[in-house]
């Protein structure tokens, strides 16, 4: 058997139904890729039930870490590329096998997120209609450049996405994705986004749209101070809380915020100029949504808990 080029890294939480049916399809997939389902803290025993019929590797971490928990299914992966998705989505047949001839072909690349296809209808995700239209230089690059992605549907280089650090566990859940994409983008990978790499989304009624909204919008300023010039840093957490109030938030975001201020100063690492000229870039696109509005996306906050 050829060997394996990419492995899977499934992320759950408490949704047996659901990933029961995501499983269930990746294991049919053409490339037959090695799959690692991360339970990140479930109820004792449920993913367990759910995995006994089906030919994959598990690793459960004993709470919830949100993103983090991806960290712990990278630490398993043995493929010099890993595709992530959630446990409400999948790949489409033969897009995992386009994802390596496109990162075997450029290697500067470090991540692809991927085109998503979302419910029954398979809508295109506003996301991706915004990334499809980046404003940055995509010279010699096999799709639009990026400083960011969509968590729940990239396929990103091992050796990359370690280099980088993974996720950050204090982050939990929302825009996390866009700290790793800055850190990737630091290093020197390019992140792309591939409009000929599928997956699809069939979202969770299982969420809480208030209390991501509150982590987003607190991650958000957490990373602007941690990576962001003081003046820019200052504008991005003006325009979050606005963002914050609107939904009536404030509060708690603040609170959680000024909570975490010693933590994200001892973090705090500069962006260079030229990656931080690709983020104020990035932010002067109308409509974009990689980390500035709230999309239904595997990226946003009415994502399910995970």
């Amino acid at each position: 058997m050829r060997e394996a080029r990419i492995s899977v890294v499934v992320l759950t939480h408490d949704r047996p139904r659901e990933l029961a049916q995501t499983v269930a399809r990746l294991v049919q997939l053409p490339e037959q890729p090695p799959i690692i389902v991360v339970d990140n803290g479930s109820r004792p025993g449920t993913v367990a039930a759910v995995l006994q019929d089906f030919p994959v590797q598990c690793i459960r971490c004993e709470g919830n870490r949100g993103a983090a928990g991806r960290n712990a299914g990278v630490a398993l992966v043995r493929t010099p590329y890993v595709a992530f998705c959630d446990d409400d989505t999948w790949w489409a047949p033969g897009a995992l096998s386009r994802a390596v001839d496109l990162l075997d072909a450029h290697p500067g690349v470090g991540a692809l997120s991927a085109r998503v296809l979302v419910g029954e209808e398979q809508r295109l995700d506003p996301t991706c209609e915004v990334m499809a239209h980046s404003p940055l230089d995509s010279t010699g690059l096999p799709g639009p450049a990026l400083i960011s992605f969509m968590a729940g549907a990239a396929v990103m280089r091992t050796e990359a996405f370690r280099e980088a650090g993974g996720y950050e566990p204090r982050l939990f859940l929302g825009a996390e994705e866009l700290l790793l994409g800055l850190d990737l983008s630091e290093r020197g990978w390019r992140i792309v986004y591939s409009d000929e790499v599928v997956t699809h989304h069939h979202p969770s009624p299982s969420r809480d749209p208030t209390a991501r909204r509150i982590v987003l919008v607190r991650n958000r300023i957490w990373i602007a101070c941690m990576r962001l010039p003081w003046r820019s840093a200052w504008h991005e957490a003006r325009r979050s809380l606005q963002e914050a109030s609107a939904w009536g938030v404030t509060a708690p975001v603040l609170r959680q915020v000024l909570r975490g201020m010693p933590w994200v100063l001892w973090r705090r690492r500069v962006l260079s100029p030229t990656v931080h000229a690709m983020y104020c870039r990035v932010l002067e696109q109308p409509g974009h949504a990689s980390f500035r509005t709230a999309p239904a996306t595997p990226s946003g906050p009415a994502i399910p808990r995970r």
